[in-house]
């Protein structure tokens, strides 16, 4: 798995795709906190996070499959992905490799946003106002999320060697398991909408960005990712025949 895993990091690196996701990643989530009049926090005047980490996910659903697109679109694609699959790889080491360099991109996005936090910290009256165990909580969700939104972009990624159907189907996805069952769920009422909601991203991601930590929402997300794995490597063993 680590070869897979230093081949794909050692790729992104050296190409433009991290860097401008990175700076892309930052200069919205700081138009979001600093500069749009609906979320900016010098506007909202208290301090905390909220805005940051209820907005980010939508910014991520899009800029996560740009990254996983051409995890497997392109090993189809130039035909690289029989001889990767001949290798004494596993194809769950495949996957594996390829899933948690997208991820690691990923957190190194995010990492450098821990600024907004020292800089809310020290604007906060008085000075230091803020909740850090929540923010902490909130970072953890946000990287679990982030870890979601992976393995459903290099699961959409499996599916075709274009890497634009690829790119559109991993966001298509994305936001569907994240806002559009949440948002189906209203049409509904009592226990049907508790448990539909509760089939949605969105339901237990809420509940991580508050910073609660719950054993609940922790298992379904890494669930998530399990089930998106397994979606992948069965994808590639009907391919492989």
């Amino acid at each position: 798995m680590f070869p897979i895993f230093k081949k794909e990091l050692n790729g992104y690196l050296n190409s433009l795709i991290a860097y401008l996701v990175i700076v892309l990643f930052l200069v919205f989530t700081g138009l979001v906190l600093w500069v749009f009049p609906d979320s900016n926090i010098l506007d909202y005047g208290f301090a905390e996070m909220n805005s940051f980490f209820s907005l980010t996910p939508f910014i991520l659903l899009m800029l996560v499959p740009a990254i996983t697109m051409r995890s497997f679109s392109e090993e189809f694609k130039t035909g690289t992905i029989e001889f990767l699959l001949t290798k004494p790889l596993t194809t769950f080491q495949v996957f594996g490799g390829k899933f948690l360099a997208a991820w690691l991109l990923i957190i190194l996005a995010i990492l450098p946003t821990v600024v907004y936090y020292f800089s809310i910290s020290s604007l906060g009256n008085p000075e230091g106002n803020i909740d850090t165990g929540s923010v902490i909580g909130s970072y953890f969700g946000l990287f679990l999320l982030a870890g979601t939104f992976t393995a459903v972009g290099i699961f959409a990624s499996s599916l075709s060697q274009n890497q634009v159907v690829a790119f559109i189907s991993g966001a298509f996805l994305c936001y569907f398991l994240f806002d559009g069952i949440h948002q189906l769920s209203s049409l509904f009422r009592g226990v049907t909408q508790y448990f539909t909601d509760y089939l949605s991203i969105y339901f237990h991601y809420e509940s991580l960005s508050r910073g609660v930590l719950d054993s609940r929402n922790i298992i379904y997300l890494v669930s998530l990712i399990v089930l998106m794995g397994a979606l992948t490597i069965f994808v590639l063993h009907k391919k492989r025949r």
